[in-house]
């Protein structure tokens, strides 16, 4: 932050009322600028509110989702699917979305103390590229999962009922709090 400075036009001893209309003119100038600031504030604001309510979705929500998907959807469907073509491209379906995972994750560590900083409202040299990159791979990740994976397991895992009870079974049991039992 720079002091502000003395003026630098010497004072006109001869026509004083000048001096007064060139204070004007800077004081005029500067609130016209300070004038900017209500609109500037609100975006600011908004700015802040998205990283900080992004960074405890991505932790809590995506990290999650992903280890779920991992440990509970992937396999499943992979023990369900029929030996051959439909395994094959069952396994090189969950790879390509768990390399996907790996590389989404990357990013967001890359952007994540960029995104604390603009959560404090500091100044950062967050990667704007690197964030539309990531919601880029992120919706492409779930267009094709929802396209393609997400309707090939529903037809495998349906096949075998016991298969889909046990996959809504495991799933339950992790979103489950422990209850204590001496209460």
């Amino acid at each position: 932050m720079t002091a502000p400075q003395a003026p630098s036009n010497p004072v006109d001893a001869a026509a004083p009322l000048t001096n007064f209309t060139n204070c004007h003119g800077g004081i005029l100038k500067r609130l016209s600028a300070l004038d900017e600031l209500p609109a500037l504030l609100a975006p600011a604001a908004k700015a802040r509110q998205i990283a900080e309510q992004s960074l405890e979705f991505f932790r809590e929500a995506i990290f999650e989702h992903h280890l779920e998907e991992e440990r509970e959807l992937f396999p499943a469907v992979i023990a369900s699917a029929t030996p051959g073509e439909e395994l094959d491209r069952v396994k090189a379906m969950a790879q390509r979305l768990t390399q996907e995972h790996r590389m989404v994750e990357a990013l967001w560590k890359g952007l994540e103390s960029g995104l604390k900083r603009v959560a404090k409202g500091q100044s950062t040299d967050l990667d704007v590229s690197e964030v539309q990159r990531l919601v880029s791979e992120y919706t492409a990740h779930a267009a094709f999962e929802e396209a393609e994976f997400l309707p090939l397991s529903e037809k495998i895992l349906s096949r075998n009922s016991n298969h889909m009870a046990a996959l809504g079974l495991s799933l339950h049991m992790r979103h489950v709090k422990p209850v204590n039992a001496y209460i």
